[in-house]
C-alpha cells in the first residue's frame, strides 16, 4: 500500500480559466446557492411551519428534496467527525474500548424514536420558536442512522492494520498524528467510504420518522420528503407516493455522482497491495476538476497547505506509562478500571429500574421480553437469510470494479428505499390475502438493513490485495477452496462489521416495520419494535423507556455472545501482514 504523497500534476503555465473552469465554477456556486437557501430556511420562525403547512402538490417536491438533502449531508458530516474520534479512542486504547464498545452496542440498539423521545424538547429549548431547534432535532435523528455503521467500519479497519505497516511507521519514527493521517485514516477509507455510502442510504430509512415527529403531545413536522410521504400515506394518495420515490431516484442519483463516484474513485489509490490493480474506478466530476487551470491552480497551494499540517509532529498527550515488566501494578489498574465501569453501569441500570418501577411491575416487564423474543427471532431468520444472498452476490460485484460502478447506485436507491413507502403494497397483500401481519410484516425489517452486508462485502473485496487474487489463480484454487481459503477470510472482517450493523439496524428497523398503516387500516405485528412505537405515540415515557432497556439488552447480549467473537476471530487469525 503506498500511502506516498501523491503529488498534483502540474498545472502549467497558463491560468486561464478553460471550458472546465466554466463548468466547476457554474457547479460550484450553485451548491452553494441551494445549501445557503436551506441556511436561511432554518432561521425562520417556528410559527412559519403552521403557517405553511405540507402539501401534496408537486411543485413543492424540489424543495423538499433540498430541505431532506441538506439535512442528511449534515448527520453524514457530523457522523464522519464522531466516527474519527471514537473509533481511534476505541482501538487505541484497550482500557477506553471496555467503555466505548458496549456503548456502541447500546447507542446502535437504541431505536429513532427512543432518541425522538428525549432529544426534541432538548433542542428546541435551545433555539425556542425557531424552526433551528426541530432542524436539528432531525439532522440528530438521521445521525443515530448513520453514526454507528461508520464507526464500527472503522473501528475494524483501525483493528486489522497489517503488522508490517505498523513496523514501517514505526521506523520512520512517525509521531502519532502522523500515523494516525499517513496509515491508519489512508488504511481505513476503501471500508470507511463504503459504509459511508450505506449510512447516507439508511438515512432515508429513517427520514418519515425525522421529519414527521410526535411525540406525545409534541408534533413537529419539517417540510421534507419523509413529511411528504407520511402526508401521502396517511391521505392514501398513490400517486404521491410515486413522485416521492421518483424524487428519490433522481436525488440518488445526483449525489452519487457529485459526491460518492468522486471519492470511490481518488479513494482508490489507499488499496492495499503490492501490484496494480486492475480496473480502477472511474469518475467525470473528478476528471473535469482535474483538468481545469485556474481553479487547479488555487487547489494546489490549498493541497499544499493540507499536506504540511499533517505532517506536523503534534506533541499529543499520553498517559502516564506504565511498567510492564510488573504484572501486578498493570492487573491491579485492569481490576478498579472493570469495577468503576460495572458500578457506572450498575448505577445506570438502576436509576433506569427506579424510573420505570415507579408506574409498571413485572408484568410489564415480562411482556416487553416476551415481546423483545419475538423480534429477536423475526432478526435470526433474516440475517440468516441475508448472508445467503448477498455475501455471493458482494463478492461477484466487488470483483468486477466496473460493474460495481453500475450497481452502486441502484444499490444505494434500494438501500435508501423506506420501509414506510413499501406500506401500501404491504398492508393491500396482506389485507387481500388474508395473512398473519406476524409473519408478513416482518420483511420490512430487513429492507434497509441487509444491505449493510452487501456494502461491507463489496468494500472487502475491492480492497482484497490483488496480489493475493493473483497467487490463487496462479496456483489453480478455484471452486469451493477458492471461497474457503481465499476470499472468504480476506472479506471475513468486513462481513463481521455489516452484520454487526445490520443486526442492529434490523431491531431498529423494528420500530417503523412492526407497525404499518395505509390510511384508516392499521397493522401491527407483535414485538419490541411496535410495544415501542405504541407507547411513543401514546407518550407514555416510563413504558418507552422500558422497551428501549430492553432491546439494548438483547441488542448487547446477542453481540457479546455471537458478533464479538466472530470479530475477535478475524481480529486475530484472518488478519492481513
Amino acid at each position: 500500500m503506498a500511502f506516498h504523497r501523491i503529488v498534483p500534476p502540474s498545472v502549467g503555465r497558463s491560468y486561464v480559466p478553460n471550458v472546465f473552469d466554466l463548468a466547476a465554477l457554474a457547479m460550484v456556486l450553485g451548491v452553494l446557492v441551494l445549501v445557503a437557501y436551506g441556511a436561511h430556511e432554518t432561521n425562520e420562525p417556528l410559527a412559519v411551519l403552521d403557517a405553511a403547512p405540507i402539501s401534496l402538490d408537486w411543485w413543492h417536491l424540489p424543495e423538499y428534496a433540498l430541505r431532506t438533502t441538506l439535512r442528511m449531508l449534515a448527520a453524514i458530516v457530523w457522523s464522519l467527525a464522531f466516527t474519527l474520534v471514537y473509533a481511534t479512542l476505541a482501538a487505541k486504547s484497550r482500557r477506553a474500548e471496555i467503555v466505548l464498545i458496549p456503548i456502541l452496542d447500546v447507542l446502535q440498539s437504541v431505536p429513532i424514536l427512543g432518541f425522538l423521545t428525549f432529544t426534541v424538547v432538548f433542542f428546541m429549548g435551545l433555539f425556542p420558536g425557531k424552526v433551528l431547534g426541530a432542524e436539528l432535532a432531525s439532522v440528530f435523528a438521521i445521525f443515530t442512522s448513520q453514526a454507528w455503521n461508520m464507526t464500527f467500519s472503522m473501528y475494524q479497519s483501525l483493528r486489522s492494520v497489517p503488522k508490517d505497516l505498523e513496523e514501517a511507521s514505526a521506523s520512520f519514527h512517525l509521531s502519532t498524528w502522523q500515523r494516525f493521517w499517513r496509515l491508519d485514516v489512508p488504511f481505513a477509507m476503501p471500508g470507511l467510504v463504503w459504509n459511508t455510502m450505506m449510512s447516507m442510504s439508511g438515512g432515508w430509512f429513517f427520514v418519515v420518522a425525522s421529519e414527521a415527529i410526535t411525540v406525545g403531545d409534541t408534533t413537529v413536522t419539517l417540510p421534507g420528503i419523509g413529511s411528504w410521504v407520511a402526508l401521502a400515506i396517511e391521505k392514501k394518495d398513490l400517486a404521491a407516493v410515486g413522485l416521492a420515490v421518483l424524487t428519490m431516484a433522481i436525488i440518488i442519483a445526483l449525489y452519487d455522482q457529485l459526491l460518492f463516484r468522486p471519492i470511490v474513485a481518488w479513494a482508490d489509490k489507499f488499496r492495499f497491495e503490492q501490484t496494480a490493480s486492475g480496473d480502477a474506478p472511474t469518475s467525470w466530476l473528478l476528471d473535469l476538476f482535474r483538468r481545469t487551470r485556474a481553479l487547479r491552480a488555487v487547489t494546489v497551494a490549498v493541497s499544499g497547505a493540507l499536506h504540511r499540517s499533517l505532517n506536523i509532529r503534534i506533541p499529543l498527550p499520553r498517559l502516564p506509562k506504565v511498567d510492564l515488566s510488573l504484572p501486578i501494578p498493570g492487573r491491579a489498574i485492569d481490576v478498579v478500571w472493570t469495577i468503576v465501569v460495572g458500578a457506572a453501569g450498575a448505577w445506570i441500570a438502576f436509576e433506569v429500574f427506579r424510573f420505570v418501577g415507579t408506574s409498571l411491575g413485572l408484568a410489564d416487564l415480562g411482556e416487553a421480553v416476551g415481546k423483545g423474543f419475538l423480534t429477536l427471532a423475526r432478526v435470526v431468520v433474516l440475517m440468516i437469510f441475508a448472508t445467503l444472498l448477498w455475501v455471493p452476490v458482494g463478492v461477484w460485484v466487488g470483483l468486477r470494479p466496473r460493474i460495481a460502478e453500475t450497481v452502486q447506485p441502484i444499490a444505494q436507491f434500494l438501500a435508501a428505499f423506506p420501509a414506510n413507502i413499501a406500506f401500501p403494497a404491504a398492508v393491500v397483500a396482506i389485507v387481500h390475502f388474508h395473512l398473519n401481519p406476524d409473519v408478513w410484516l416482518s420483511p420490512l425489517m430487513i429492507l434497509g438493513t441487509q444491505w449493510y452486508i452487501l456494502f461491507n462485502v463489496i468494500a472487502g473485496t475491492t480492497a482484497f490485495p490483488s496480489d493475493l487474487k493473483e497467487a490463487a489463480k496462479s496456483f489453480h484454487v478455484k471452486g469451493w477452496r477458492w471461497w474457503a481459503r481465499v476470499i472468504l477470510p480476506g472479506i471475513f472482517p468486513y462481513y463481521v462489521t455489516g452484520a454487526i450493523t445490520a443486526s442492529g439496524g434490523s431491531w431498529n428497523a423494528a420500530i417503523v416495520a412492526e407497525v404499518a398503516s395505509w390510511g384508516d387500516t392499521k397493522l401491527t405485528a407483535s414485538g419490541l419494535g411496535s410495544y415501542i412505537a405504541q407507547a411513543t405515540a401514546a407518550g407514555d415515557f416510563a413504558r418507552v423507556v422500558l422497551g428501549i432497556a430492553v432491546m439494548s439488552i438483547f441488542v448487547t447480549l446477542f453481540n457479546r455472545l455471537l458478533w464479538r467473537p466472530l470479530y475477535g476471530f478475524a481480529e486475530t487469525r484472518l488478519r492481513l501482514g
